[in-house]
């Protein structure tokens, strides 16, 4: 905890799975104690040189968190989900899971590098349309590409539906029809669309980084996630 003090429900909450109400039961059972007495009154506040625990284990408050998901095929990235399972499903026992956010947004049938975290100012920092932080997908597509393909993804694409084209892109081949893309935009499904208007399809599509972070896919298997560095997280947050 920092040096200000909280209400005690809020701490269990911030550093158990307990939602606030399944908290305030806790502490109704009895289950909760401060300083070696037990407390029952859920607006009791606490501080930094408090020790609270609950079922006798000792609590820490969490801090700030930086999450790198390596994301499968069939999860959304949205806090509510009606037809697939969520991103943050694959965040198995971590406290507080309901403050942790996707920083953008991959959609279910794209696979690949993820970020999450509880930090909004962070957040913002690396979605900013501003900063232009590039992401460099691959994509296996339906076809091979034409051959000005590279020249028209650089001088930007005119997305259906749209009024301004893209901005520049860099296109590699890397097999008959397997290219990776650098993008420093975030619209609506963007790098599909984008080859959508080069007469193509995209048949599947990965992450492989974010501005100067990649996925090492030997590290992390599909649903499996760490913590960023401390360096990674300073790099990303960093205007672009």
């Amino acid at each position: 905890m920092s040096g200000k003090t909280q209400r005690l429900d809020k701490f269990l909450s911030t550093t158990t799975g307990l939602t606030r109400s399944l908290a305030k039961k806790a502490l109704h059972r009895g289950e909760v104690s401060v300083n070696g007495v037990v407390e029952k009154n859920s607006g009791r506040q606490v501080a930094s040189e408090d020790q609270v625990c609950w079922l006798d284990q000792p609590l820490v408050e969490v801090g700030l968190r930086y999450l790198l998901l390596n994301k499968p095929v069939g999860y959304e990235c949205s806090s509510k989900s009606s037809h697939h399972p969520l991103v943050t499903d694959l965040l198995q026992d971590l406290p507080a899971l309901e403050r942790i956010n996707p920083v953008g947004r991959l959609d279910v049938d794209t696979s690949g590098l993820m970020l999450l975290t509880d930090d909004g100012q962070w957040l913002h920092r690396i979605t900013s349309p501003r900063h232009r932080k590039p992401k460099v997908y691959r994509a296996l597509l339906a076809e091979p590409l034409v051959l000005d393909a590279e020249q028209r993804v650089l001088e930007g694409l005119l997305l259906e539906g749209e009024d301004t084209p893209t901005l520049p892109a860099i296109l590699q081949r890397l097999e008959d029809q397997q290219v990776r893309l650098t993008i420093t935009e975030g619209r609506y499904h963007q790098v599909r669309r984008m080859f959508a208007a080069l007469g193509n399809h995209v048949q599947a599509l990965h992450r492989e980084a974010i501005g100067d972070l990649w996925l090492n896919e030997s590290e992390l298997a599909p649903g499996q996630w760490r913590e960023l560095t401390q360096e990674e997280v300073q790099q990303l947050g960093a205007a672009g």
